[in-house]
């Protein structure tokens, strides 16, 4: 497997870039920016980074709904991790578009 950004393995740089959504979309933003040859880990933190946006975003705006989009958020979280660690280039509906025109505008 290919090393990505401080010398990890890219699916472990895949994965971290999700598992900050907990506080901050940091490492994906980290992992973006620097490294410029991991294709698969830069499209995941690109991803990571757009999902936390919408995620902040419908969190804001659904009063009512907060706790269906919180377990929503939750599942898609979880399996968007699962997918990174076994090394799968899983591409979300519109997110996932949107994330590969991200990587390449910052180049």
């Amino acid at each position: 497997m290919a090393k990505s950004v401080f010398d990890l393995e890219e699916n472990i740089s895949a994965l971290l870039s999700y598992l900050s959504l907990i506080i901050f979309p940091i490492f994906g933003i980290v992992v973006l920016f620097m490294d410029k040859e991991n294709k698969f880990a830069r499209f995941h933190a690109a991803q990571s980074i757009l999902l936390y946006v919408v995620f902040l975003i419908l969190g804001v705006l659904s009063t009512v709904t907060c706790g269906i989009t919180g377990i929503v958020a939750l599942i898609i979280w979880i399996f968007m991790m699962w997918k990174a660690y076994s090394g799968e280039y899983y591409k979300l509906p519109v997110i996932g578009d949107l994330s590969e025109s991200l990587m390449e505008k910052i180049q």
